[in-house]
Protein backbone atom coordinates (compact mmCIF):
# COMPACT_ATOMS: atom_id res chain seq x y z
CA UNK A 1 0.00 0.00 0.00
CA UNK A 2 1.43 3.38 -0.95
CA UNK A 3 1.63 6.31 1.44
CA UNK A 4 -1.20 8.06 -0.44
CA UNK A 5 -3.46 5.01 -0.26
CA UNK A 6 -2.81 4.61 3.44
CA UNK A 7 -3.43 8.30 4.08
CA UNK A 8 -6.75 8.16 2.23
CA UNK A 9 -7.80 4.97 4.01
CA UNK A 10 -7.12 6.42 7.46
CA UNK A 11 -8.79 9.74 6.60
CA UNK A 12 -11.92 7.98 5.36
CA UNK A 13 -12.01 5.66 8.37
CA UNK A 14 -12.20 8.78 10.53
CA UNK A 15 -14.94 10.23 8.30
CA UNK A 16 -12.82 13.26 7.44
CA UNK A 17 -12.93 15.09 4.15
CA UNK A 18 -9.69 16.27 2.59
CA UNK A 19 -10.58 19.80 3.66
CA UNK A 20 -11.23 18.72 7.24
CA UNK A 21 -7.92 16.89 7.43
CA UNK A 22 -6.12 19.86 5.90
CA UNK A 23 -7.58 22.25 8.47
CA UNK A 24 -6.90 19.86 11.35
CA UNK A 25 -3.27 19.40 10.23
CA UNK A 26 -2.71 23.04 9.29
CA UNK A 27 -1.81 22.27 5.68
CA UNK A 28 -3.42 23.04 2.34
CA UNK A 29 -6.32 21.01 0.99
CA UNK A 30 -4.52 20.70 -2.33
CA UNK A 31 -1.55 19.18 -0.48
CA UNK A 32 -3.76 16.46 0.99
CA UNK A 33 -5.13 15.74 -2.48
CA UNK A 34 -1.61 15.56 -3.97
CA UNK A 35 -0.38 13.26 -1.19
CA UNK A 36 -3.33 10.91 -1.70
CA UNK A 37 -2.72 10.85 -5.46
CA UNK A 38 0.95 10.05 -4.80
CA UNK A 39 1.88 13.17 -6.79
CA UNK A 40 4.02 14.52 -3.94
CA UNK A 41 5.26 13.39 -0.57
CA UNK A 42 5.02 15.62 2.50
CA UNK A 43 8.06 17.19 4.07
CA UNK A 44 8.92 15.87 7.54
CA UNK A 45 7.15 18.69 9.41
CA UNK A 46 3.97 18.26 7.35
CA UNK A 47 4.17 14.50 7.82
CA UNK A 48 4.27 14.97 11.59
CA UNK A 49 1.27 17.34 11.46
CA UNK A 50 -0.72 14.82 9.40
CA UNK A 51 0.13 11.97 11.77
CA UNK A 52 -0.92 14.08 14.76
CA UNK A 53 -4.17 15.13 13.08
CA UNK A 54 -4.98 11.47 12.32
CA UNK A 55 -3.86 10.36 15.79
CA UNK A 56 -1.33 7.87 14.41
CA UNK A 57 2.45 7.67 14.45
CA UNK A 58 4.60 8.77 11.54
CA UNK A 59 5.92 5.20 11.40
CA UNK A 60 2.39 3.89 10.97
CA UNK A 61 1.85 6.21 8.02
CA UNK A 62 5.13 5.31 6.38
CA UNK A 63 5.39 1.57 6.77
CA UNK A 64 3.36 -1.26 5.28
CA UNK A 65 0.90 -3.05 7.51
CA UNK A 66 3.06 -6.17 7.25
CA UNK A 67 6.20 -4.29 8.28
CA UNK A 68 7.97 -5.99 11.11
CA UNK A 69 7.08 -4.71 14.57
CA UNK A 70 10.74 -5.27 15.39
CA UNK A 71 11.74 -2.79 12.69
CA UNK A 72 9.46 -0.16 14.21
CA UNK A 73 10.83 -0.91 17.67
CA UNK A 74 14.37 -0.65 16.30
CA UNK A 75 13.56 2.76 14.84
CA UNK A 76 12.19 4.00 18.15
CA UNK A 77 15.30 2.69 19.90
CA UNK A 78 17.45 4.46 17.29
CA UNK A 79 15.62 7.74 17.96
CA UNK A 80 16.00 7.29 21.72
CA UNK A 81 19.71 6.59 21.37
CA UNK A 82 20.17 9.59 19.11
CA UNK A 83 18.44 11.76 21.73
CA UNK A 84 20.53 10.32 24.56
CA UNK A 85 23.79 10.78 22.69
CA UNK A 86 23.11 14.01 20.79
CA UNK A 87 20.17 15.69 22.51
CA UNK A 88 16.86 16.81 21.06
CA UNK A 89 18.49 18.24 17.95
CA UNK A 90 20.17 14.91 17.19
CA UNK A 91 16.89 13.03 17.67
CA UNK A 92 15.07 15.51 15.44
CA UNK A 93 17.75 15.14 12.76
CA UNK A 94 17.54 11.34 13.01
CA UNK A 95 13.76 11.43 12.49
CA UNK A 96 14.19 13.77 9.54
CA UNK A 97 16.77 11.51 7.91
CA UNK A 98 14.49 8.49 8.29
CA UNK A 99 11.42 10.41 7.10
CA UNK A 100 13.23 11.61 4.00
CA UNK A 101 14.57 8.14 3.32
CA UNK A 102 11.08 6.70 3.74
CA UNK A 103 9.85 9.20 1.17
CA UNK A 104 12.11 7.48 -1.35
CA UNK A 105 10.23 4.26 -0.81
CA UNK A 106 6.66 5.52 -0.65
CA UNK A 107 4.89 3.59 -3.31
CA UNK A 108 8.13 2.02 -4.46
CA UNK A 109 8.86 -1.55 -5.47
CA UNK A 110 11.64 -2.33 -3.00
CA UNK A 111 11.15 -5.49 -0.99
CA UNK A 112 11.34 -5.45 2.81
CA UNK A 113 14.91 -6.82 2.85
CA UNK A 114 16.20 -4.05 0.57
CA UNK A 115 14.49 -1.44 2.77
CA UNK A 116 15.99 -2.99 5.90
CA UNK A 117 19.52 -2.94 4.44
CA UNK A 118 19.11 0.69 3.41
CA UNK A 119 17.81 1.75 6.83
CA UNK A 120 20.61 -0.07 8.63
CA UNK A 121 23.17 1.62 6.41
CA UNK A 122 21.72 5.10 6.77
CA UNK A 123 21.38 4.63 10.53
CA UNK A 124 25.02 3.60 10.84
CA UNK A 125 26.19 6.54 8.70
CA UNK A 126 24.12 8.97 10.78
CA UNK A 127 25.55 7.72 14.07
CA UNK A 128 29.13 7.72 12.77
CA UNK A 129 28.77 11.24 11.37
CA UNK A 130 27.29 12.56 14.61
CA UNK A 131 30.12 10.97 16.64
CA UNK A 132 32.76 12.57 14.43
CA UNK A 133 31.02 15.95 14.56
CA UNK A 134 30.58 15.68 18.31
CA UNK A 135 34.33 15.17 18.82
CA UNK A 136 35.32 17.78 16.26
CA UNK A 137 32.87 20.46 17.32
CA UNK A 138 32.34 19.81 21.02
CA UNK A 139 32.40 22.86 23.31
CA UNK A 140 35.73 21.65 24.79
CA UNK A 141 37.32 21.33 21.37
CA UNK A 142 36.17 24.80 20.37
CA UNK A 143 37.45 26.29 23.64
CA UNK A 144 40.80 24.53 23.24
CA UNK A 145 41.11 25.73 19.65
CA UNK A 146 40.24 29.30 20.68
CA UNK A 147 42.81 29.16 23.51
CA UNK A 148 45.53 27.88 21.14
CA UNK A 149 44.74 30.60 18.61
CA UNK A 150 45.05 33.25 21.33
CA UNK A 151 48.52 32.02 22.44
Amino acid sequence: MTFGEKLREIRLSLNLSQLELAKKAGIGERSVYNYEQNDTFPRPNALEKIAKALNVSVSYLLFDDNASKNTKADLELFYANAKKSYGNKGAREAREVISRAAALFAGGDLDERAKEVFYQSITQMFLESKAVASKKFSPRQRARKKKNEGS
